[in-house]
């Protein structure tokens, strides 16, 4: 490894976040990618593309332009896997949506391309494949999800570059605070439509609020973006629990992969937390619970972020699962209808099910990532200069199958310049009619409140976690 690759690789995920695009011969110095396509099966894989080359007429009968390229970074390999899982799906989709093309606000159809970069769930990898695709592939617009991991340093390498970049899938602070930015100095090129932390915490506190507690919680924070996010004493959970009366234990950082969390089960143990929360990778928490009720630690409520969206986790769990809570982001039960295919939420998930032959999960949601693409690219007067691509884009007011996505100024659902907030409501895992486990929908109201205002049904009443 060069010494120029070694420096990438390293780079933390903040860096480079200046306003100010920097030249491609610039990057080039820094990152070290010299232009070189990466390896087929690595990290930089190209899983799939629509469009072809350039003809004079469409079958709408404007003329066609050139193929505008889209690119994605997904977690396709590695603990984060079970979300590219999702994303593959999601990408088949979006090319039977425009198999045709996208016709542009200059009435020109234009074939669309997705390059798909595997981060491998490392973010040193995320921000070297996207600057791949921005140097290498010559993309127009950038797409991301999947946690901050790999959200914040694709958005940081699409900022510094000068190129449009749309993310969900990564709670706002983090995305936001994490990347360096301040309300009065945001970001230039990138936007993201999320939940944030502020509405986790209501959601997880009003789900604990229902149960005979004594509102001390175990705090399991990683050291990762993520976790990183979730604590921090000014923007994170620390004052927002406080504020809704619940006082936490911090079971101290841990790197993502530990494989033994005796510390923290003893210390929440002592303190006698009747809650554990906090925000794992998905393989993590299974180690974690798992090693909880082996010894002895049986809390009242056991509400994590991230690492019980996907049913295959829970099965990984197993019996002791039951009962488990989670945020709720997406789900069949959403009221909400695409503007790309016109499908509702519960035909979505009906539609995986369908192609897959598994129960739905929650990154469906990544479908709306384009959504939102789409409709930018429709509004473009001139796709060959990025600046009209990113104003259609800060443009943007649709209703997606993440519900309402607007970036437009004062809108109530923007805490600051990039950002948009979606609906959040709370999970309970039970044991399923159809599938092992299913999640269950126990509490609804915050999505009900302002900025939302979404009506979502519960589907079940939440209950205290019991232990065999």
């Amino acid at each position: 490894m060069s010494s120029d690759d070694r420096k990438s690789r390293e780079a933390p995920e903040g860096a480079g976040i200046g306003r100010t695009p920097v030249t491609r011969r610039d990057f080039l110095k820094v990152a070290g990618v010299a232009g070189a396509a990466l390896g087929v099966g690595g990290a930089g894989s190209v899983l799939a593309a629509c469009g072809g080359g350039t003809t004079s007429s469409s079958s709408s009968g404007g003329a066609t332009g050139r193929t505008i390229k889209i690119g994605f970074v997904s977690p396709l390999t590695g603990p984060l896997a079970t979300f590219g899982a999702l994303d593959e799906y999601c990408v088949t989709r979006w090319k039977e949506a425009v198999k045709n093309g996208i016709k542009t606000a200059d009435g020109t159809t234009h074939p669309i391309e997705f390059i798909v970069k595997d981060s491998q769930s490392i973010s040193a990898t995320a921000a070297r494949v996207a600057g791949d695709l921005i140097t290498n592939d010559g993309v127009d617009v950038m797409m991301v999800a999947s946690t901050p991991d790999t959200v914040n340093p694709v958005a940081t390498m699409a900022e510094s570059l000068g190129v449009p970049c749309v993310s969900d899938d990564c709670p706002w602070q983090p995305y936001f605070f994490g990347r360096k930015a301040t309300p009065d100095k945001p970001f230039q090129w990138t936007y993201h439509f999320f939940w944030g932390l502020e509405d986790v915490t209501a959601v997880f506190t009003g789900m604990w609020d229902k149960l005979p507690t004594n509102k001390r919680v175990g705090e399991m924070w990683p050291n990762d973006a993520d976790g990183n996010g979730w604590s921090d004493p000014k923007t994170g959970q620390p004052p927002m629990l406080k504020a809704a009366g619940y006082t936490f234990v911090n079971g101290g950082k841990f790197p993502d992969n530990a494989q033994d969390y005796t510390p923290q089960i003893t210390k929440f143990k002592a303190a006698g937390c009747d809650i554990l929360s906090g925000v794992f990778i998905p393989p993590d928490f299974v180690n974690f619970w798992k090693q909880s009720y082996q010894q002895g630690f049986k809390p009242v409520a056991a509400t994590v972020g991230k690492a019980l969206l996907f049913p295959d986790e829970l099965a990984a769990i197993g019996p002791i699962g039951y009962g488990l809570t989670t945020e709720c982001w997406w789900s069949p039960s959403h009221p909400f209808t695409s503007s790309l295919s016109g499908e509702t939420c519960k035909q979505l998930a009906d539609d995986w099910t369908k192609r897959t032959g598994k129960e739905w999960a929650q990154p469906l949601l990544h479908y709306a990532v384009f959504e939102v693409v789409a409709d930018a690219l429709k509004r473009t007067t001139n796709v060959d200069d990025k600046q009209s691509i990113l104003t259609a884009i800060t443009d943007t007011d649709i209703q997606t199958i993440a519900g309402h996505v607007t970036w437009k100024a004062g809108a109530p659902l923007n805490p600051v310049k990039n950002v948009c907030r979606t609906a959040l409501v709370g999970g309970q895992w039970v044991k399923g009619t159809t599938y092992p486990f299913e999640l269950n929908l126990v509490d609804t109201s915050h999505a009900a409140q302002a900025p939302f205002n979404v009506t979502i049904p519960q589907t079940g009443k939440l209950t205290a976690l019991t232990y065999a």
